[in-house]
């Protein structure tokens, strides 16, 4: 599957697989943490990787362009190509490209990476600790997403922004052309517009087929520009909070309510850490999301591959999207003293000019990468306090940017911002939830543990949030948290629960399934029928 099929070509050559680290091999596109890279030993602070290869017969055309693309690198990377420097990148979770035509030579090509990791804090990291532990996990290096070459006509369409609405959608395509044509295909439907370089038009769509997590219908969408043509899809879908007919405030679809049951989803995959195995597995992995009864998928601070989003496109399962947090973590300010009654912090921090604006930036870098996928409906700014700055303002930066989708400026305990959503994390108790002028999401909850000792990955510290020895005891842990908590706060506004978590990773033994996805540690029919009753009042 080609790497980016939000954007793709039919022309591209992808350059996964062995390279030499360090003079030692690895395979790409897994970190070297992660068994499936093939890396041996400690993983270096400085790594060099180094791949040669010879471009087919025919590739590029003559008088065509060729773009290296990075799917992402942790954390700076240096390219270079045939002893020339391509291109400089900072972050771990985005991509890159350059245009290297010129650079490339006949037969054998000479590429290098530099990558440095030393978990740097101004950049976001996420989970990533050098010290494992608790919630807290192994780190991610190097190039841990594919690397691949593309052809390209001379004139041609460079970047292409999706923005998905009820009755139509918004395009812009960037690039150095006048114009293009772009046309939607669905159900023996098409429509067709042409589109200026660099100005963004509104295609409506007669009759619209909306998305939704029901029928995830998706339009074909062809580019033409020249002999330059791109492949991708759009989908045709509105979200929005809207009273219903008793006035409480509601997340709609479509015009239409629609309640949030998500797992709390880290992304941490066996054998490629970051990633699965092999593409075939965000599928899957989708597939069992919806097989349990949930709506939804809450990312949690990571983002992650692009075949992860077009599977949930393609398949129907709304994403909950939080942006890569940085900066220090601190448990008694981020946690413990909010857990006691701090309910507002300063949201200014000295020092730290350089991160907030690299923060920033990542957040609409982000927005632009995820812009297309209209299962994407909410983002999530900030999280239980860490790094967080200008709430209100950084609320405002997003959603001006784009207006398109939802957001929580501050998941779990700070109040008083401007935001879509409000949030509460209720964890070792139960509590009375309190909707009020907006709606409410239980934004991390449960947390429960079940040990299956054949499927392990940890140390011998176990951590989670309160401990059942059984099926039948964690199933009915989680229906008495909907039952008790979840359930009676709905008619008042609540919009959505999130479950802590889905799989097990590390010492974190609190998943609805072990970290190799082998064991479902709860009754799938039971947990699914629980789900649904939380909806009834609502859809």
């Amino acid at each position: 599957m080609h790497p980016t099929p939000l954007f793709r070509r039919d022309s591209w050559l992808s350059l996964d697989g062995e390279w030499l680290m360090n003079g030692q091999p690895i395979r790409v596109p897994y970190p070297p943490e992660a068994p499936l890279s093939g890396w041996n030993g400690k993983v270096p602070r400085d790594m060099r990787y180094e791949k040669t290869f010879t471009l087919p017969e025919g590739f590029p055309k003559a008088g065509n362009r060729v773009i290296l693309h990075f799917g992402a690198a942790d954390q700076l990377c240096y390219v270079f190509l045939n002893g020339r420097p391509v291109v400089r990148h900072e972050g771990g979770y985005l991509p890159f490209q350059a245009d290297v035509t010129d650079f490339l030579q006949p037969g054998e090509n000479s590429l290098l990476a530099e990558v440095i990791d030393d978990l740097q804090h101004t950049f976001p990291y996420g989970k990533q600790t050098l010290k494992p532990g608790g919630m807290w996990y192994t780190p991610v290096s190097g190039l841990w997403q594919s690397v691949w070459l593309e052809e390209a006509p001379p004139v041609h369409v460079e970047a292409l922004d999706i923005r998905p609405e009820a009755d139509g959608v918004r395009l812009t395509a960037r690039g150095n052309f006048d114009r293009c044509q772009a046309e939607l295909r669905l159900d023996g439907q098409r429509v067709t517009a042409v589109l200026a370089a660099g100005e963004e038009t509104y295609i409506t769509v007669p009759e619209p087929r909306r998305w939704t997590p029901e029928d995830p219908a998706r339009y074909e969408l062809t580019l033409r520009c020249g002999s330059d043509v791109v492949h991708s899809w759009a989908a045709l879908r509105a979200v929005a909070v809207q009273p219903d007919a008793g006035g409480v405030p509601r997340v709609t679809l479509n015009g239409r309510p629609v309640f949030l049951c998500a797992p709390l989803y880290q992304g941490y995959y066996p054998g490629g850490w970051f990633r699965p195995e092999r593409a075939e597995d965000y599928e899957e992995e989708v597939r069992r999301i919806r097989a349990l009864g949930f709506n939804a998928v809450r990312v949690h601070i990571k983002v992650e591959d692009p075949l992860f989003y077009e599977a949930c496109d393609r398949l129907g399962l709304l994403v909950l999207q939080d942006m890569v947090q940085s900066g220090a973590y601190s448990w008694f300010f981020d946690t413990a003293l909010p857990n006691i009654g701090l309910q507002r912090r300063p949201d200014w921090l000295p020092g730290d000019r350089g991160r907030r604006d690299f923060f920033r930036r990542h957040c609409l870098d982000t927005q632009r990468q995820l812009q297309g996928h209209p299962s994407v409906i909410v983002y999530t700014i900030f999280n239980e306090g860490w790094g967080q700055f200008h709430t209100s303002a950084m609320y405002r930066t997003l959603r001006e940017n784009d207006p398109g989708r939802l957001y929580i400026s501050s998941s779990g305990w700070f109040k008083g911002y401007e935001t879509d959503l409000d949030s509460d994390h209720v964890y070792f108790r139960q509590k009375a939830l309190r909707p009020g002028s907006r709606p409410l999401m239980l934004s991390e909850c449960g947390g429960f543990t079940r040990a299956i000792p054949e499927h392990v990955t940890g140390g011998a510290k176990k951590y989670g949030y309160g401990e059942t020895e059984s099926e039948d005891a964690l199933t009915g842990r989680i229906l008495e948290l909907l039952s008790g908590m979840a359930a009676p706060a709905v008619p008042a506004g609540l919009c959505g629960v999130v479950y802590t978590q889905w799989n097990d990773v590390e010492d974190e033994i609190n998943g609805l399934y072990t970290f190799d996805r082998a064991v479902c540690k709860v009754n799938a029919a039971r947990l699914r029928e629980g789900l649904l009753r939380l909806w009834e009042g609502v859809v």
